[in-house]
């Protein structure tokens, strides 16, 4: 056990785009934790001092009510967050256990359980998330969560079910079965480990498509405004305050746009990292 954290551990080092998608995930993570707790985002507003540029005062200047950017983007990034992981939490858990049971059980229930993941899979995401959150009109994030990730699962499914397909037919798991061990055992022994680094990587990417799928649907005004949020700045700058067309507002639509730039960057080279760790034929290369 330790040996092989050790040996990942090992392969990630020499990774430094995966090291370096590391540092940006945690920076975010403690950005959205801690953030919040040791910088103040003020409800006063000051309408005379909107839409300044960067200053020392405020690094990356003010919004349409003369409060920092940047403390909005630290008070913005914790329900992105939240959402995201949940979403994707959501996601991978189903994709993963209906994969697992699909592959194991075979006949009826792989048919069935496919030709379900296959009618998700045909149903645009965008458009039926976007219909299901304007019918729901909940502000509560887990609710958006699992909006967002109703569509996810299925392709991950299917891959699930092929990798397990592939891994039944290996000779450790007929030892396993021939030694008597029960299903659950071998799922949780013999096969979890060997999908564990695959299931990880998939999470990242989901991350990835839930933070899309999040700040669109506000950016869009279709999910209701509550508090601080990336998408909801986005939504302001463009409708409101007419940033694509004056500069004056420029710094208010760049801002939150870079910082899901970045996030994303260090998910998708993070998500690298891991795809060697997966595939020992691209650690030679």
């Amino acid at each position: 056990m330790h040996s092989a954290i050790g040996e990942r551990w090992a392969i990630l080092r020499q990774s430094p785009a995966g090291l370096v998608g590391g540092l940006i995930i945690l920076a975010y993570l403690a950005m959205a934790v801690l953030g919040p707790v040791f910088v103040h985002f003020s409800v006063v507003q000051n309408v005379s001092q909107a839409y300044r540029p960067p200053s020392w005062n405020h690094w990356l200047g003010t919004d349409y009510a003369g409060r920092g950017i940047l403390s909005e983007i630290i008070y913005g990034s914790r329900p992105v967050l939240t959402v995201a992981a949940v979403a994707a939490t959501i996601g991978v858990f189903v994709g993963t256990l209906v994969g697992l049971v699909a592959g194991f059980s075979g006949g009826l229930v792989d048919s069935l359980l496919m030709r379900l993941g296959d009618f998700f899979l045909t149903i645009p995401a965008l458009p039926f998330i976007i219909v299901l959150t304007s019918l729901i009109h909940s502000t509560s994030p887990f609710v958006m969560a699992a909006i967002i990730s109703i569509t996810s699962w299925a392709g991950l499914a299917r891959a699930i079910r092929s990798q397990t397909l592939s891994l039944t037919r290996r000779e450790f798991i007929e030892a396993a079965r021939v030694q008597g061990l029960s299903l659950s055992r071998i799922v949780r022994k013999e096969l979890l480990p060997n999908l564990g680094s695959y299931v990880a990587m998939n999470f990242l990417l989901a991350v990835i498509g839930a933070i899309y799928a999040e700040v669109g649907l506000f950016l869009l005004g279709v999910a209701p405004f509550s508090g601080s949020n990336w998408g909801v700045m986005l939504n302001i700058a463009m409708n409101q305050a007419g940033a694509l067309y004056t500069a004056q507002s420029l710094w208010y639509l760049l801002s939150p746009m870079a910082a899901i730039v970045i996030l994303q960057l260090g998910l998708v080279m993070f998500s690298q990292a891991l795809d060697v760790l997966i595939n020992p034929r691209l650690r030679s290369a």
